[in-house]
């Protein structure tokens, strides 16, 4: 099988791990967009646009199915995405794991994007599925775009500067920006305060990557002999994986298998 995964930006190597490990067998097809980045900063129709041809590289390699593994197009693009491409290519969005971090109790904290903190479609999920339980949004300008360059130094401050706006008896985080997986321990870290319970943090990788196999009829086989395939797209131009993935445990993992 062939999997598709496509984001701005690395975001989408927790969700590409994750589908990994699930299945070591399946071809992987890694489409993002360095020559548009950052998403966040454009206009709904631009990102729409930008994501479309990021999609429609990853779909000329033929996948199964098609992951939009970030946060941000699964908000504007995904009735375009799906209108454009399904049912021929399955179109799995992203969405924030508000409802299981709300079925744990206490205080929730929503770490995202200044474009998706506040947003119709963030407040939606917050209502459908945390109706009644105590949520703070919580904006992290500068901290995906960090994350996407490898900057240890602009990922500490952009960390600690969001840390600073979550309240002292958040219990939970949820990572409302695929890039926020890559660096959910320091998020851990930062948020932690001494004295209270361990912090719960959830992302969406392995929901998403099950789903993705649920769509196309597949099972986990995480015993499967593993694959060789994998092909990265840099805004539709073959290469291999960037220092940048690399300098995370999530590409390293992915580059254990050659790239074509």
């Amino acid at each position: 099988m062939k999997i598709a995964l496509m984001d701005s930006g690395i975001g989408l190597l927790p969700a590409a791990a994750a589908v990994r490990r699930l299945r070591p067998d399946a071809e992987l097809v890694l489409s993002w967009d360095p020559d548009g980045m950052p998403w966040g900063p454009r206009t709904p129709e631009d990102i729409t646009q930008r994501a479309l041809a990021v999609c429609e590289a990853a779909a000329a390699h033929g996948p199964d199915v098609l992951i939009v593994a970030c946060n941000t197009a699964s908000v504007h693009a995904l009735p375009v995405l799906r209108a454009r491409f399904e049912p021929e290519l399955p179109i799995i969005g992203t969405v924030p794991a508000i409802k299981p971090a709300a079925a744990g109790g206490g205080h929730v904290a929503i770490w995202a994007t200044p474009a998706t903190t506040g947003s119709a479609y963030q407040r939606n999920l917050i209502e459908q599925f945390a109706a009644g339980a105590d949520v703070t949004e919580v904006p992290c300008p500068g901290l995906a775009d960090a994350v996407h360059h490898a900057d240890d130094a602009a990922i500490d401050a952009a960390i600690a500067a969001a840390a600073a706006r979550t309240p002292e008896d958040v219990t939970t985080v949820v990572l409302g920006c695929t890039n926020y997986e890559l660096v959910g321990e320091r998020i851990r870290a930062a948020v932690q305060r001494p004295g209270r319970p361990p912090l719960a943090l959830h992302g969406s990788a392995g929901a998403v990557a099950a789903q993705a196999l649920r769509r196309i009829g597949a099972e986990a086989d995480p015993g499967a002999a593993p694959g060789t395939g994998l092909t990265v797209l840099l805004s539709g131009r073959e290469a291999a994986l960037p220092d940048t993935a690399l300098s995370y445990a999530e590409g390293r993992f992915l580059q254990v298998s050659p790239v074509r």
